[in-house]
């Protein structure tokens, strides 16, 4: 029986290694970032946020080490780019019990906010309630979470989530396998999902709802898929890139500038030019 408090993706973590250039960068890339928050002092993190509808994707860097972010410390030893995925709870306390009634010990749930600078300049927060799957079960190499948004009004802020490229939602989240059917089969037993195959032979595993699919696929089909976009400094095994609707691809290709190049049909920025993440904009 699938998860009932887990209704799909919810957002993207994008690790940093120096979290305030990562989000010019982006910026330069056609995105609206939000104003820089600060976590809880258990987690030793800051981010920035890039809105979307339903979703969002996250810059993240670590700023004091603490026990909580240790995977992430790891993760950046090796490189930038998407450590972890997130679902959205409708209630993380009933779904960790849910995923420890599959054989998945939880961690947490975890209470934790940052203060959030609302448009008119008045201070607020936005609060949040998450809980982990074991750090070992990572399909990919791709670590999830769910988290339950308390304060949605002070996450999806309309001024934020209007965006030069036209960015609307992920419509992919693209993880690179040596064995894609091995690790799709992993996610979904942890998610009590299902896999349809894809005409290339790749994997995609349906987050739920109306939400993005995961996609596994080996380095070699995701080159097939995009011939015209390096690779290079992608693991054989690991996050590759992201899947984005935007309203207009014209204005994707002359916001992302010489950092762009066309393949497929789409408008693609390569890892090296986005914090290790394959940015690829199709039309809507």
């Amino acid at each position: 029986m699938p998860l009932r408090n887990v209704i799909g993706i919810d957002h993207a973590v994008v690790m940093a290694r120096d979290l305030d250039a990562a989000a010019a960068n982006w910026k330069r890339l056609g995105f609206t970032i939000s104003p820089r928050g600060t976590h809880s002092a258990h987690m030793g993190t800051g981010n920035y946020t890039i809105m979307l509808d339903p979703d969002y994707i996250e810059l993240l860097g670590v700023l004091t080490d603490t026990g909580h972010n240790a995977p992430a410390r790891a993760f950046l030893a090796h490189r930038e780019g998407i450590e972890r995925l997130a679902f959205t709870a409708v209630d993380s306390a009933a779904g960790a019990e849910e995923i420890r009634a599959r054989g998945f010990e939880p961690i947490g749930p975890t209470d934790f906010e940052r203060p959030v600078t609302m448009p008119d300049g008045s201070l607020s927060a936005a609060k949040f309630t998450t809980f982990q799957w074991p750090v070992a079960e990572a399909p990919g190499g791709l670590r999830i979470f769910a988290c339950q948004h308390k304060t949605r009004e002070t996450v999806w802020i309309p001024e934020l989530m209007k965006h030069a490229n036209g960015a609307q939602r992920l419509k992919q989240v693209l993880i690179a396998s040596p064995e894609p059917a091995t690790d799709a089969a992993h996610l979904v037993r942890l998610i009590d999902g299902s896999t349809r195959a894809e005409p290339d032979g790749a994997i995609a595993v349906p987050s739920g709802s109306d939400r993005a699919d995961f996609v596994f696929l080996t380095k070699e089909q995701l080159a097939r898929r995009y011939p015209e976009v390096s690779f290079a400094g992608l693991p054989e095994r690991g996050s590759a890139g992201m899947v984005i609707a935007t309203s207009d691809l014209a204005a994707a290709e002359k916001a992302v500038g010489s950092a762009g190049v066309r393949s497929a049909g789409a408008v693609c920025v390569a890892p090296a030019a986005a914090n290790g993440t394959l940015l690829v904009f199709l039309g809507a």
